[in-house]
């Protein structure tokens, strides 16, 4: 019986419809309202790599809270970020916050990391520790167990490279509350001088003298920070024009933007 020839089989080619996307995959791509949406009422840093962070280069760092949280420069909720800080320092390291200043919706930080990798796990542990304590803290006034997010979405991040910018930076920071005419209240430090709820205490660089003994609120603690290392920090912001208790900050120091984390 004489073998049936094999059948070639051969690839049937369905109709496809034209490029959808610049990688010419026929699914998603660009298009109106794509992507991730922020979690808060204003867009917060983009889902990108971060560039390469240089270890003499200090970081300005801004942290937003959720609506739910109310406003950070309150005693309890303070002392909950009080309490992340004191963590953070403890782990004083790779990772350090020098400088950092309450408001009322938002946190800022200047800190130096050695990579960014290290900057964003020390971001990482700071966050938690602080959406811990701060649910906790509003838990006990509100009589209401609180859970869930805290800060709204990821930090934004800018690199400080030059001794004008960091000078700035740390100006914006530790001042950042004549900036919000929050600096009317009787809450304060040195007679109006300081802003309780920033590291101004801690800060050796103000043109004004600060007293060897200050008198402290009852039940108030500053805000522990770490000592700076790098160049910039320690000791060549002092190059620029000095920084007064009394000075007001204009808009945020322009610098190179650090968008995403790892």
């Amino acid at each position: 019986m004489a073998k049936r020839a094999r059948r070639r089989h051969v690839q049937l080619e369905l109709p496809r419809p034209p490029r959808l996307d610049k990688n010419g995959q026929h699914r998603g791509g660009a298009r109106a309202n794509a992507g991730r949406k922020p979690k808060g009422k204003r867009a917060g840093a983009p889902h990108q790599m971060r560039p390469v962070l240089d270890r003499r280069h200090p970081q300005h760092v801004t942290v937003r809270v959720a609506a739910a949280i109310g406003w950070l420069r309150r005693l309890d909720t303070y002392r909950a970020v009080r309490k992340a800080l004191a963590t953070a320092k403890t782990h004083d390291g790779a990772f350090r916050i020098v400088h950092v200043s309450v408001q009322n919706t938002h946190l800022h930080l200047i800190c130096e990391a050695s990579d960014r990798y290290k900057l964003a796990a020390g971001m990482q542990g700071f966050q938690i520790s602080a959406a811990r304590h701060l649910n906790a803290a509003i838990s006990r006034r509100r009589g209401v167990k609180r859970s869930g997010q805290v800060f709204v979405d990821r930090y934004h991040a800018e690199e400080l490279a030059s001794v004008r910018q960091v000078r700035n930076a740390i100006a914006y920071v530790v001042n950042n509350w004549r900036k919000h005419r929050d600096d009317g209240g009787r809450f304060t430090l040195l007679g109006g001088r300081l802003d309780p709820y920033a590291s101004g205490l801690a800060f050796a660089g103000w043109r004004e003298p600060l007293p060897r003994d200050v008198a402290l609120p009852p039940r108030y603690e500053p805000p522990p920070v770490s000592a700076p290392r790098t160049w910039l920090l320690a000791h060549g912001w002092k190059r620029a024009t000095p920084i007064s208790m009394l000075e007001v900050p204009a808009a945020r120091p322009r610098a190179r933007t650090a968008r995403a984390s790892r």
